[in-house]
């Protein structure tokens, strides 16, 4: 987990800030803005489904959002040897597959940003740069590890004892000024409960994820017609 941690920090945390243009960040929000519009496009189901609606907004606001998660990184890094002592270890080891997947998406936005410059964001550049910025194989990958993170979260958030686990963080959490890091993961495992069961939301994302990216690296030339067509 702490290695993720420090390459999040690395990506996204003040030293980045210094070493970069500010330019280069304005732009990441912009492709991350855009991602997460493109993701409303595809799954309006999802987001109307009262079953479904609140993962769906933990992914769209916490996971693919525009939001700056840098703070919440160096709060998660402040706490580690807290969270390494409380968590179990299927939860600790839950959250650190979870940031795994953190650094690959921020790794792509900020390659992405890099290959489409100061370009306004449309279809057929994003789909340029998105071939551009990497082979299929890793973009598989980043689906094959969403689906596994949230599987794991969908075993860890039918044991009672995670949510007394995650009770005893308040406290120090608050103490140490760290209470948006606690509301992030609380947020996180409280909408997995809510679903009482993630597989068919799984399956759905994973399905249209890969369904975009067989079209776009086989350059199609509308590769996001379908999901706009039949997921409106």
């Amino acid at each position: 987990m702490i290695d993720n941690l420090k390459k999040l920090e690395d990506l996204r945390g003040p030293a980045s800030l210094e070493k970069n243009d500010a330019d280069f960040f304005v732009r990441v929000k912009a492709v991350k803005a855009w991602q997460q519009l493109r993701l409303e496009r595809t799954y309006p189901d999802l987001a109307a489904d009262a079953r479904y609606a609140p993962a769906t907004a933990f992914f769209m606001d916490e996971l693919y959002g525009i939001r700056d998660s840098a703070l919440r990184d160096r709060d998660l890094i402040r706490m580690y040897p807290t969270i390494q002592r409380v968590l179990p270890q299927f939860a600790y080891e839950a959250v650190s597959k979870a940031l795994e997947l953190d650094v690959i998406s921020e790794e792509f936005d900020q390659m992405l940003a890099k290959k489409l410059g100061g370009a306004v964001i449309n279809e057929k550049n994003y789909a340029e740069a998105f071939c551009e910025a990497g082979p299929k194989k890793d973009r598989l990958h980043q689906v094959d590890l969403m689906r596994a993170v949230g599987a794991e979260l969908d075993v860890v958030v039918k044991k009672p004892l995670i949510y007394s686990t995650l009770r005893m963080l308040r406290t120090p959490a608050r103490l140490a000024g760290l209470s948006n890091m606690q509301q992030f993961l609380e947020a996180g495992f409280t909408a997995f409960r809510h679903m009482n069961g993630a597989e068919y939301f799984l399956h759905t994302i994973a399905e249209r994820e890969t369904l975009l990216i067989e079209r776009l690296y086989s350059r199609h030339p509308d590769p996001f017609e379908r999901l706009r067509k039949n997921h409106r």
